[in-house]
């Protein structure tokens, strides 16, 4: 997967000269020395080699910029991230200057008192004008920025053009039409899933209830509560839950399927739909199906609309103990630039945060456009809390889920049951 060389030249002319920022005087350390040694974090990927290319090319530009300095990089287990990071929070002796770190783990690291407090650079960064609003959210707690966009990731509705041609099926404009259809299919063919489904798919399945008008809470900040038993939210729940059953994807099966799951039993031709992201791509080229799938923005209840997808990404934040801040935000800076980013979804696929620099990519690789259309749509994000965490780690919607398709509870005692945990995480943060 490569971009022209117009692309990766458009992106630099798009990018603004890096510059030094000014400090804002948040960080903990009372040192910022323009020399030293610089040391990062980011996450190991599962072919990482075309990201080290990207980050060593942007690490030679800096040292040439800065004199007197050197920056070591450690790619970092995503697994092991959040201990190797608390710990790093507790440690500033041997704490790296700047990390990647998961969008969703935001408003935990800045309760930690982890990341540096960053608004007023990024004010002052030219770039951040085109980056789009949830990406810009994800950086954001109570309104102070705390990192860079590093890239964005969202969920789309992979189908296969084979089977929906032999059986004389049109591609799903809304989300009835979705659930009749796979259950045309699987009646049709019945070794297989018309879509694969997951009790365990947090993020396939809040869209759904997204679409329906609910909300996962309420409020902001210390103040959040649980609103996953909201009439809307029930509706979205009961629309993913009728997915599973023998005229779909046997809860027997399906229950404590997880997303990589649902886009193997895809790639593998076990199904004839899955909801996948962009990051999704290349494990289905690998698969059975390639040559014989596209891809579609997921349905939203009205005909034609697109239901509203959660923005999964990375972004990149500097240490609160850094005793480099100025290198620190220049080097973030950098890292996260349009240019960077652009060459990152050429080695490694990631959706720029810049919507400009996105929508170029889209014109370039047919792939992406799909999901490009899904961001522009809108899409929806997790409350910024760091109960978010507790949450999902707890598994307390997969759980919900899985009460429901098994039987177990009804929609709306699974839903109130969900709630509760759920409030008790936020009382817990606050």
């Amino acid at each position: 997967m490569k971009l022209s060389a117009r692309l990766v030249a458009l992106a630099a002319v798009l990018a603004t000269a890096a510059c030094a920022p000014q400090t804002s005087g948040t960080s903990s350390s009372d040192e910022d020395e323009k020399t030293g040694t610089l040391r990062v974090w980011l996450f190991q990927e599962v072919n990482n080699k075309p990201k080290e290319q990207v980050v060593d090319s942007v690490l030679a530009a800096f040292e040439k910029a800065h004199d007197g300095t050197e920056v070591t990089v450690e790619y970092i287990p995503v697994e092991t991230r959040a201990q190797r990071i608390k710990a790093a929070f507790n440690d500033p002796e041997s704490a790296p200057d700047l990390i990647e770190y998961g969008n969703t783990d935001t408003a935990g690291y800045v309760r930690d008192g982890g990341l540096a407090d960053v608004t007023e650079e990024f004010g002052a960064w030219e770039e951040t004008a085109d980056t789009d609003p949830t990406a810009r959210r994800s950086v954001t707690v109570d309104g102070r920025v705390y990192g860079a966009p590093y890239f964005v990731g969202v969920r789309a509705l992979y189908y296969r053009t084979d089977v929906f041609e032999e059986l004389g099926l049109d591609v799903p404009r809304s989300q009835a039409e979705l659930i009749s259809t796979a259950k045309k299919v699987r009646a049709a063919k019945p070794g297989m899933y018309g879509i694969a489904v997951g009790g365990a798919y947090t993020y396939g399945a809040l869209p759904f209830i997204w679409a329906h008008g609910g909300e996962l809470a309420t409020g902001k900040g210390g103040s959040y509560a649980s609103a996953i038993d909201g009439a809307d939210a029930r509706r979205g729940i009961e629309a993913y839950t009728s997915l599973f059953g023998d005229d779909n994807c046997p809860a027997a099966k399906c229950a404590g399927m997880g997303g990589n799951d649902t886009v193997t039993a895809f790639a593998s031709g076990k199904a004839a739909m899955a909801i996948g992201g962009d990051f999704s791509h290349a494990a289905v080229e690998a698969g059975k199906v390639k040559g014989k799938y596209a891809v579609v923005p997921l349905p939203g209840v009205e005909p034609g609309s697109v239901a509203p997808a959660f923005a999964g990404g990375n972004n990149l934040g500097v240490l609160k103990s850094t005793s480099h801040r100025t290198l620190a935000v220049d080097l973030m800076k950098r890292l996260a630039s349009k240019e960077a980013q652009g060459r990152l979804f050429e080695g490694m696929g990631f959706l720029p945060t810049f919507s400009d620099v996105r929508q170029r990519a889209a014109a370039e690789e047919p792939f992406v456009k799909p999901f490009v259309e899904t961001l522009a749509a809108g899409t929806e994000f997790v409350p910024v809390s760091p109960a978010w965490a507790q949450i999902d780690s707890s598994q307390v919607l997969p759980t919900m889920f899985q009460e429901i398709v098994s039987g177990k509870k009804d929609v709306g005692a699974a839903a109130e049951d969900a709630a509760e945990k759920m409030n008790e995480a936020f009382g817990s943060a606050g």
